[in-house]
Order: C-alpha cells, then structure tokens, then sequence
C-alpha cells in the first residue's frame, strides 16, 4: 500500500469518526462549491481529498462499512487507477448527470438513520430530488454540516487574487448595458431582485475577471441586484478602491462575501425574487425569508452571455488565428525534433505546447490542462500526464492533444490526432469515421431554436453505422474569454430544454471521439459558431442556422482512409484546410510556414 493510498484511508476513518460525532450514518460529498462550479477552487476540493481521484466529476458517499465513488464512463480507467487500494468502491454511471447514488444511499441505509451533506454547495435542483428520494425511504436529510471542516487541518482558504476589468476594446459591450439588459428581464419576470452565484454569468455581467478558479478567468462572488443597483459579495481585499469606485458608478456595493446569507434574509417582505434553481446551493435559498415570493427560471444572464456579439466573434476569430498560430509553430518543432531521433514525453508536449502559446498577442493562460495521450492514454477522454505517470512518444501509434487558450478576446478549445511512427489500417478507420462525424455536424443546417441535443445524432451517425459510439457529449458551449464549459446549449444526449435552442453568436465544439482501452483514441474537435445561413426557401420555413468553424489549425490528412470519405467530404476538408492556410499564412514564418503550406495540401 503506498503513501497515497494510506492517507486515503486515514482521512476516510476520520470522516467516519465525525460521522459518528454528529450521529449520522452517511456522508455525501459531491464536486460542487458554493457557486456550483464545474472546476473548483482548493478550498472545495473535498471529494478529491478525501478519495485522491482527480476527475472534475464525480460524487463520493462513505458510510460506516462502505465508500464508493461514482464516476461516467469518461473516467472508469483513471478512477480505478487512482482509488485502488483506498477501500473506495467504483461505482459506474451512465452519464456525468446521472444520480444513481441517490439510490445506492436508499439501499445501504435503514429506516430511520441519516445521510449529510453539506448545504452551501448542495445545488438547490438537486436537493429536492435529494429530499423526496430520502423521505421516501424514511431515512433523515442533514444539510447543516460540513464534517470536511473538523477532519481537514490545513484545509485552504479563500482566493486572494485581485479582481479586475475586461476592458475594451474586447469588452464590446459595456457593465451598463448588460445591467440594463438583465434588469428589463427581471422587469418582464415580474421580479424586484435577482441573485446570481454562478462566477462566469457574475464575470461576464459586470466585466470584470480574476484567477481563483484554475484555467477560468473568474473569482467567487455572489450579487445580489435590484432595479436601481446591487450588491456585489466578494472576499476582502479583491477589489482595490478605484475599481470599486467605478462599480460604485454604475450603481453597485462591494459588500463581503460572507455577507450574501445576511442580505438575502434582509430582502423586504413584498419582495419578488428571481433566481435559477440550477445555479443556486440549498444555503443561500433557505436563507431567504418565507414571504418573499422566489421566481425561478434561468438566469438572465445566462442566455445573453451564450449569443455572442458581432464585435465579440471578429475578436474570438481573431484568438483563433493567434492559437493557429502557436499550433504551428509548435507541432512544426515537434515533428522536426522527432525526425531528428529527439525524445519527447507527454509532459514537454504541454511543456512546448504552453510556451508556444505563451508568445502570441492577447495570450492570458491556458483554458485547462492540456491533455497529450499517446497510445493507451489516448483512450482517457480526461487523461492527464503527471511527473509519476506519463508516456514516451516513442513507437508506432496515435498521439492525442486536446488543448487550448484563454486569450483577452476569446476563449479556445481543440483536439488533433496524429500518426507517429507507422499506423495501421485500424487506426486510420477509426480516425476517418470520426472526421466522418466531425464533417457532418459542421456541415448541418438547422432551423433557429433548434434544441441543441437534437443534433447530438448527426456527428455519431457515421460511427453508429459501424457499430462505434462514444460515452461524452458531441459539443459545449464556450465562453468569451470565460469559462470553456458554458451553457445553455449543449450537443449531447441530454434531455431537450427550452433554454437548450440554438441561437445566432452562440460558440460550441464540435467534438465526436472514438476510444478502444488500452489501445488508442481519437477526437478531433473545433469550436463553431452559429450563423444565419440565407436559403431559398428560408421566408416560408423559418430562419435557418449553421456552423462556421473558428478554429484554425490542419487536421492531419496522413491518418485518413480516403475510401470512406465521399467527394463532398473531402471538398469540406479540402475548404477548411484552404481557409486555414489563408488565414495562418501571414502570422508564421521558417519551418512553421513550411509545416502549415505541407499539411494544408488538398487532397
């Protein structure tokens, strides 16, 4: 049993110590922060403390005997590798949004006995469920503990990063024109508050950026707004006086973090509140007083920041061609040092990656952790290589890079394939039926407020027909020099929603993967956005919508089996690869323009 493993087991005992303290029988610990994040500030890293499994999803529930962790199908490989020897159980889930655990709790508990978890990162939707699942088994819900805080000696703080503007000209829009947008929705709603705590929709509102969540350019904030100003809830220290001072401007208090509880309880008593149920912790709603009336629906917000601007797309093509750029320049290199008998790891392909990046204008930091799996890694769809566990790139077979950018003027996300050594037939079948995918989405026209999930099917047809499928999601949206996972739209095989229409301006990937465990994987991933396309009979049927593809960079043609690619997909290969060309050209130079003009030959 090795270190890690032992100290796994030690903090699983001191839980069930405090479990015992507070007289409950089971402890839920999901990936969730106060703001209901998908990437986590340290302080909230609880389920990766207490189990050591690493994966951005994922729900741990610990009992007095048993411990499981469930996990999708995106990281069965790396959660057995990194719980193995804890006493912790895996547990495999259908989706990222499954909740089977709920029951798994319902089944080792009796009657009568008590599950935990904490409120103030509960997410209030989920709650409910929570709460009937529990009533019905008759076994007690606790929200009030966080047991983390009695076993967790050197738990982290909160982040004291600074606060600052996303100032124009990339910031196209101004505070006060967003705030006026959101207030007028408030208005339609019948609303005379809102609260927000999700830190990208805070971020984008009022233009502002930090760096307390890893890779995403936001910080931890709840605001509270009325129709005249608002209350912005952050850790002391964050903003400096000038920056207050014009936040002051435009009507809104810098008030502490802390505080947010207290000035929801404050709200007077004919209030009309207007939150999102799924943005919001079971905390913050119960600290709202009983005779204000809650609304729920979406947060304004939320919507008005998918759709971007005009202005906004001709600065997201504009970081699109500066990470084109990079690209080049860096996978020039690479292929050079390799044919010059040079080794490579994993880890110098982020190392050279990121500092190929690091070089172009509006650059910012990356948008998170480059994933570069060669071979067996490949089929990790969330596999990251660390100084104890990495590859050399060495051999025959594929290598994968899923990396991108956060630059002042967008947000980047792309995944390439390329062959290393000699590759098999196999290899360039699975590689060519997943550009399949890729080419038909990207080429699809759609009716306006088409529900994004409705074109999950079309990127996995091709590999349906061959019997193949993939356990992700087709597409995310992206945000503007934001968050790179952001809603509503989503291409997968959730649920439809209303909120879930795609709309013009907003961003998405387009990314359909094929993975064989232990052998290889293969993504390959753009970033599109949805533009209004003119038909001939688009008067009498309604608007009708495509995809422009942003990202700039070959897709390496050395991997295709041209015998399943019809003439019309190589025609949109041959034109994305055209458009490439033009658009990098004059932004590279030496072996990096070599490179580009060789990879970017039609076929």
């Amino acid at each position: 049993m090795d270190t890690r493993t032992s100290e796994t087991r030690l903090r699983i005992d001191q839980l069930r110590d405090a479990m015992r303290a507070a007289g409950v029988q089971a402890v839920l610990v999901p990936s969730a922060d106060p703001h209901l994040s998908e990437y986590l500030p340290e302080r909230w890293q609880g389920r990766q403390w207490l189990s050591g499994f690493t994966g951005s999803v994922g729900s741990l529930v610990v009992t007095q005997d048993r411990a499981a962790l469930f996990a999708d199908s995106r990281y069965w490989t790396q959660a057995e590798a990194q719980i193995a020897g804890s006493g912790i159980a895996l547990e495999k889930m259908a989706s990222g949004a499954s909740t089977q655990y709920i029951d798994w709790i319902a089944q080792q508990l009796r009657p009568g006995q008590t599950l935990a978890v904490d409120g103030q990162v509960l997410g209030l939707s989920l709650a409910s469920t929570l709460r009937h699942a529990m009533t019905r088994a008759g076994l007690t819900l606790r929200t009030d503990l966080d047991l983390l805080q009695a076993i967790w000696p050197q738990r982290p703080g909160l982040p004291a990063e600074p606060v600052y503007e996303h100032l124009p000209p990339q910031a196209t829009v101004s505070r006060g024109e967003k705030l006026a947008r959101v207030r007028a929705a408030m208005a339609s709603a019948g609303a005379s508050h809102h609260l927000i705590s999700t830190v990208d929709d805070i971020a984008w509102l009022l233009n502002l950026r930090g760096s307390d969540v890893e890779y995403n350019p936001v910080f931890l904030a709840h605001l509270l707004l009325d129709m005249r100003g608002g209350q912005l809830f952050v850790a002391a220290g964050k903003i400096d006086a000038a920056l207050a001072a014009r936040l002051a401007a435009d009507g809104l208090q810098v008030q502490p973090y802390e505080q947010a509880a207290a000035a929801l309880a404050a709200l007077p008593a004919d209030g009309q509140l207007l939150l999102d149920p799924r943005r919001i912790t079971l905390g913050l709603r119960e600290a709202v007083p009983a005779g204000v009336k809650v609304i729920e629906q979406i947060n304004p917000s939320t919507l008005a920041k998918s759709r971007k601007t005009s202005a906004e797309a001709a600065f997201i093509r504009e970081a699109m061609a500066e990470d084109g750029a990079a690209m080049c320049e860096f996978y020039a290199e690479f292929e050079a040092s390799l044919a010059r008998g040079e080794r490579w790891s994993e880890l110098d392909i982020d190392t050279r990656l990121t500092a190929a990046r690091t070089r172009r204008t509006g650059f910012v930091g990356l948008s998170f952790s480059t994933i570069a799996g060669f071979n067996a890694n490949g089929a990790l769809p969330h596999y990251r290589a660390t100084p104890d566990a990495f590859s050399w790139i060495e051999g025959n077979g594929l290598l994968l890079i899923d990396s991108g950018g956060q630059y002042v003027g967008g947000t980047t996300d792309i995944t390439r394939v390329w062959p290393i050594g000699q590759i098999s037939a196999a290899h360039k079948r699975d590689y060519t039926r997943v550009l399949k995918g890729t080419i038909a989405l990207s080429a699809t026209l759609f009716p306006r407020g088409t529900p994004s999930p409705m074109l999950d099917s079309i990127a996995r047809a091709p590999l349906w027909a061959a019997g193949l499928d993939y356990g992700h999601g087709t597409g995310h949206g992206v945000g503007y020099f934001l968050n790179v996972h952001e809603g509503p739209q989503s291409i997968s095989k959730a649920t439809a929603e209303p909120a879930m229409a795609m709309e013009p301006g907003m961003v998405t990937s387009i990314e359909p993967g094929l993975y064989r465990p232990g052998q290889w994987g293969v993504r390959i991933e753009n970033l599109v956005l949805n533009v209004v396309v003119d038909t001939p009979e688009a008067g009498a049927f309604g608007e009708m919508l495509g995809f422009e593809t942003l990202t700039l960079c070959p897709i390496d043609t050395r991997c295709i089996d041209t015998s399943l690619l019809r003439a019309d997909e190589i025609a949109w290969l041959n034109r994305y690869h055209a458009t490439v060309r033009e658009r990098l050209q004059p932004r590279v130079s030496g072996a990096a323009l070599a490179w580009l003009l060789e990879r970017t030959e039609p076929l």
